[in-house]
């Protein structure tokens, strides 16, 4: 019998963390909400990452989702903003998985081709392309818009990660 599963997509970050849920049933797409939990610069690193894990908590408290997908990051600038965002990385898998959920990653180039159909695309493409999948879609920024995207990902792929998951276990 099939479910309805919801999905939290997460867009790791240090400033501005994305988030967006979504329920998939079948085929079928429904957007329930998105947003973003902000830390702020000008306190300690530890001080940010708590804002991070504490306001990603209340959102996953909140929608209670059944499974969570995170984008995997890169940063070529310096080795200090790729540190930082990793650790931020590391809060976005934290809270879900100590909610309980499952965690899925997933590449930028695999969430762009699951949402446009190629791996390589622009924020419009993908803001467009979610209201054509959700039309009651809301977002406001990209941080959501990309979580969204990255929980579409998944909804797509949930089932070829079971079964990866199963045969490799």
């Amino acid at each position: 019998m099939t479910q309805t599963i919801r999905i939290i997509g997460i867009d790791p970050g240090l400033r501005r963390c994305g988030w967006g849920v979504i329920e998939t049933l079948g085929n079928s797409l429904r957007f329930v909400a998105s947003g973003t939990v902000t830390s702020d610069g000008d306190m300690d690193l530890a001080s940010r990452l708590c804002q991070l894990h504490d306001g990603l908590a209340e959102v996953v408290h909140s929608y209670q989702p059944h499974e969570a997908a995170v984008e995997q990051t890169f940063v070529n600038k310096d080795a200090v903003a790729t540190l930082k965002l990793g650790q931020a990385r590391g809060i976005a898998m934290l809270v879900p998985a100590r909610a309980g959920l499952p965690v899925a990653e997933y590449a930028p180039n695999a969430v762009k081709k699951s949402v446009i159909g190629v791996g390589h695309g622009d924020k419009k493409q993908i803001h467009m392309m979610l209201k054509i999948l959700m039309p009651k879609v809301e977002f406001k920024g990209n941080d959501a818009a990309d979580a969204l995207a990255i929980a579409i990902c998944h909804a797509h792929n949930r089932g070829g990660n079971r079964m990866r998951q199963a045969l490799a276990g």
